[in-house]
């Protein structure tokens, strides 16, 4: 029997999986089907493990978890913002730096050298400098706007990293792996789900697919949220 999530997956199209010559064969106790050359993902697979994966954000409850978002591929940039701001949590969705994680020390300082930035920036300081070092300054601003905004203000690496298409982000997921950070993770049939602690198989291609998996994953994140500071 088809209930309401497995309607909303299948109208997102999420059980569309990769082209079959791409597949991993870790992937098979997900898939479903062939179909015109493509593997076709098992929906009730899908919301089983989206399920485990929100179960294991529910019980973090009552103690202060911080989530990084990473998704940087175009199809994925602008949900893992909205989703991640909606939760009060961070992301990265421009570009991945190697080190964000496993380096985070030298990640700090490029945070404050941007906060250093937009203040003088706020206060008109770039007024007073020369047009040379003026316009200098304002494309190093632009440049780490781009790559830490949304991480601005996390205190430290994260407890829990949600990946969307774990191949794309090999270097955030391997980071997260090396610390131990557990992974939540949207994969599609050509991905590796023992690298993650808690995959959801389905289309990690698909922008309404990735907005409903990560709409309902930020639902659980956000309340227990409810207490903190809002993301700025």
């Amino acid at each position: 029997m088809v209930n309401r999530e497995h309607k909303e997956l299948l109208k997102a199209r999420a059980h569309v999986g990769d082209k079959i010559a791409y597949w991993n064969p870790r992937m098979f106790p997900y898939i479903f089907a062939e179909k015109k050359g493509r593997h076709l993902i098992d929906i009730t697979k899908t919301s089983k493990m989206l399920n485990e994966a929100c179960s294991f954000i529910q019980q973090l409850q009552k103690s202060e978890k911080t989530f990084l978002f990473v998704g940087t591929k175009p199809q994925a940039a602008a949900v893992i913002a909205f989703e991640a701001k909606r939760a009060k949590s961070y992301f990265v969705n421009y570009r991945w730096l190697g080190g964000m994680l496993t380096n985070w020390s030298t990640v700090q300082v490029r945070i404050k050298r941007l906060k250093e930035l937009e203040e003088k920036e706020q206060t008109g300081a770039f007024t007073t400098l020369t047009k040379k070092e003026s316009s200098k300054a304002r494309t190093e601003l632009v440049k780490l706007r781009k790559y830490l905004h949304g991480i601005k203000t996390m205190p430290n690496i994260p407890d829990v990293v949600v990946i969307v298409d774990p191949i794309f982000e090999i270097t955030a997921l391997r980071e997260a792996i090396v610390l131990n950070i557990p992974i939540i993770s949207l994969i599609d049939t050509n991905g590796n789900p023992d690298l993650i602690d808690f995959p959801i198989p389905c289309n990690d291609d698909s922008i309404l697919t990735i907005s409903l998996v990560l709409s309902k994953l930020g639902d659980e994140i956000l309340d227990l949220q409810q207490s903190e500071q809002p993301y700025k």
